[in-house]
């Protein structure tokens, strides 16, 4: 019988373990910012780079191990934990592109992503160009001899629009340019984009990975060159991981695959049903035959996620009404816990993105974004119905 390689939970229960934690069977908390030496000679000798008990500012050992657990998954060689996603992709890009350098991304990103690529790099003399992610020859066009990143992020709400990763990954890599992936909505169970070509994996771990709306923190993940240049450059930045937040990051990846079954299983079940509901305009979710990238989707991704979002036919006031009457979902702004949670995207970014961005990105007044949490399906299914009908 031929060895088969060990499944993801598998593999992550057994990814992290440091042998200076001694057989504790639950990893310990770390909640230290010091870490004694017995002499000179040994400060020198723990005072390495990533270091992981010297100070916490520099490395911790529950970081360390939590970077390991996710590097795991996404077939990297090293990882960074910081203080939360946005903390993750400003040190990333602050450590990779100066002035004078120029980055591509993308028209649809994360809120935080389009504030650093429209206000903040330009005010540093990094020239930026948005494009459309749906487009290979976007990319291709908008090169510059002094382009160094081109920054993706797939899927991305609120269209959920899909980024062909081994062509653009292929298209960059030719030109020397690195590529940096918001990977959090398809965590690194559905979509692994070191494999399709990315040097490097961003992940909001306060969503998916974390998966219990209680923690906040990012990480990076890739070449060991690549995170030993960020890492220099994050000792200054300082957006470091808190110990506690990656106790409670080891503690969700544990249960990663079992809850993404769950989020991929409801996901797909509310995308049909809306589908098929004559209140619902539109819906948009990648794992329907419907969405205009649904055969890209499978190529890249092995399952597609509790997030979708749909266009009510009532407009504004039926977005309002729907959301309202909801009895097992949370009106909130995050998403990738345990429980489902709802949201106006015209309500939540109308006050942070521009009348342009807003309509560029697609959100209208009567869509609505879903992420489906590990709820009885079933259940689920009966509380949007009667939301909707009532």
């Amino acid at each position: 019988m031929s060895h088969q390689k060990p499944g993801p939970t598998t593999r992550v229960l057994n990814a992290d373990h440091d042998p200076a934690d001694g057989n504790s069977v639950s990893p310990p908390l770390h909640q230290s910012v010091n870490f004694s030496a017995r002499d000179m000679a040994h400060l020198n000798e723990i005072a390495v780079p990533q270091g992981d008990r010297y100070y916490t500012r520099r490395g911790n050992p529950t970081s360390s191990r939590l970077a390991r657990a996710i590097c795991e998954l996404e077939g990297a060689e090293s990882g960074l934990i910081t203080a939360s996603g946005m903390g993750a992709i400003s040190t990333a890009i602050l450590s990779l592109v100066g002035a004078g350098n120029h980055v591509i991304g993308q028209r649809n990103h994360y809120v935080g992503i389009t504030e650093l690529l429209e206000k903040i790099l330009p005010s540093f003399a990094i020239e930026t160009t948005r494009v459309d992610q749906r487009s290979v020859q976007a990319f291709a066009n908008a090169i510059r001899p002094n382009t160094k990143l081109i920054i993706l992020e797939t899927p991305v709400n609120p269209l959920m629009h899909i980024t062909d990763l081994p062509a653009v990954a292929s298209l960059a890599r030719s030109r020397g340019i690195t590529t940096l992936c918001d990977s959090t909505f398809a965590t690194p169970l559905n979509q692994q984009p070191i494999a399709l070509g990315c040097d490097i994996v961003m992940h909001s771990v306060t969503k998916y990975i974390g998966g219990h709306h209680d923690l906040l923190a990012g990480a990076l993940v890739g070449t060991n060159a690549l995170i030993q240049r960020i890492w220099d450059r994050s000792l200054t930045l300082g957006a470091i991981g808190a110990p506690f937040n990656s106790w409670l990051g080891l503690r969700g990846i544990r249960t990663l695959e079992l809850r993404m079954e769950r989020h991929n299983k409801n996901g797909l079940a509310l995308a049909e049903f809306l589908e098929a509901h004559a209140a619902v305009a539109k819906v948009f979710y990648p794992g329907l035959a419907s969405h205009p990238q649904h055969e890209l989707a499978k190529r890249q991704m092995s399952g597609f996620g509790g997030l979708l979002t749909f266009e009510l036919k009532g407009g504004h006031d039926a977005a309002v009404s729907f959301i309202g009457k909801l009895q097992l979902v949370s009106f909130a702004s995050s998403l990738g816990g345990v429980s489902s949670v709802a949201v106006q995207p015209a309500a939540l970014f109308g006050e942070q993105l521009s009348k342009e961005v807003v309509e560029e990105q697609g959100i209208t007044p009567g869509l609505v974004r879903f992420a489906a949490g590990i709820e009885n399906t079933a259940d689920l299914l009966a509380d949007v119905q009667q939301a909707l009908e009532s």
